[in-house]
């Protein structure tokens, strides 16, 4: 009796230590796949970085759990397949053109996988669909970055330290400015006649083109100086005749003066004409007359000579001259 009942005892006891062991087999491959009990469909996205994602993590759609983590596979330094399970039901919301994305639950949460859907139209995804990833910037990255950047900053505030520390002892051309009081002046004094003289020519535009406006092309003299270049010659052809018109009217002016000084000592024939008096009156009044021309016509040609039109011809002459001189 005593045999039979510690053959039962053991036989319990083996009961109890099988049940128990398929238990723990059971809820770990139940923990392990959630979706166990439910139809389901796969996924799968490349990453160069899975950033510690494991298998059994979990899947979100739009923030909804839809599947977990199945495998993780690694092809190289820098391509990781992680295929997912989904749940079927999921299948008419996900598009073939949707992101997945590798994200943590909070901010010391286990990693999961996020599928977010993209803007625009695409067909629904299929069993075995790869989609397209984002691999998000790692914390290693961001401290790498930000330590570059904290060097940057450093020697950036060095080189303003020094740059402050000339300015406050008056070196350079800011430095001068910020200390001598006189120099500023100066400075904004020639800023104010920059202005002004501005201001200035830009009246004389404003007045030049109205000129420019004024004159007609067509009929005006200007016009036709400025646009016909025959007309042009022809004016610079007149003004030469011109000056040597007044150059022969002086020596003729000279020979007269001569002939009437003659008649005033009783030299020469034409004393015995200047007794009569009536044709010596009209003699000097034709001399007269001849001085008035010879006057005005001289100021005639110093019109010209300033004018704008013909300025430029007598500079040319008198450079000519001065060098026919030199010559």
């Amino acid at each position: 009796m005593a045999s039979k009942t510690s053959s039962q005892n053991i036989r319990l006891g083996i009961f109890v230590v099988a049940g128990t062991l398929l238990l723990l087999f059971a809820a770990y491959l139940i923990g392990s796949r959630e979706n166990m009990f439910v139809k389901t469909f796969g996924l799968s996205a490349v990453f160069k970085n899975v950033n510690g994602l494991q298998n059994g993590n979990n899947v979100r759609f739009s923030g909804i759990n839809i599947g977990t983590v199945n495998r993780i596979e690694m092809i190289n330094d820098t391509t990781i397949y992680v295929y997912m399970t989904i749940e079927e039901k999921m299948q008419d919301h996900i598009r073939k053109n949707a992101i997945a994305t590798i994200g943590s639950d909070g901010l010391v949460g286990s990693m999961l996988v996020n599928i977010v859907p993209s803007m625009g139209k695409a067909q629904w995804v299929e069993n075995g669909d790869e989609l397209q990833s984002y691999s998000r910037i790692s914390s290693q990255d961001m401290l790498s970055t930000l330590n570059v950047t904290n060097e940057n900053a450093a020697l950036l505030t060095s080189n303003l330290l020094e740059v402050t520390q000339s300015l406050m002892e008056g070196k350079g051309v800011l430095g001068r400015l910020l200390i001598d009081t006189v120099m500023v002046q100066d400075l904004q004094q020639i800023i104010t006649n920059l202005d002004k003289s501005s201001h200035h020519a830009n009246a004389t535009l404003s007045e030049l083109q109205a000129i420019v406006g004024k004159i007609d092309m067509e009929e005006s003299v200007a016009g036709v100086l400025l646009t016909d270049s025959v007309a042009a010659a022809n004016l610079s052809n007149s003004i030469g005749n011109l000056e040597t018109s007044s150059m022969e009217i002086r020596e003729m002016t000279k020979d007269l003066g001569q002939l009437i000084k003659g008649l005033d000592t009783g030299e020469g024939m034409l004393h015995l004409v200047s007794k009569d008096t009536t044709m010596s009156n009209l003699l000097m009044k034709t001399m007269h007359n001849i001085e008035e021309g010879t006057d005005k016509f001289n100021e005639n040609m110093e019109a010209l000579k300033h004018n704008f039109l013909t300025r430029g011809y007598f500079r040319k002459l008198e450079k000519e001259k001065a060098k026919a001189r030199k010559d």
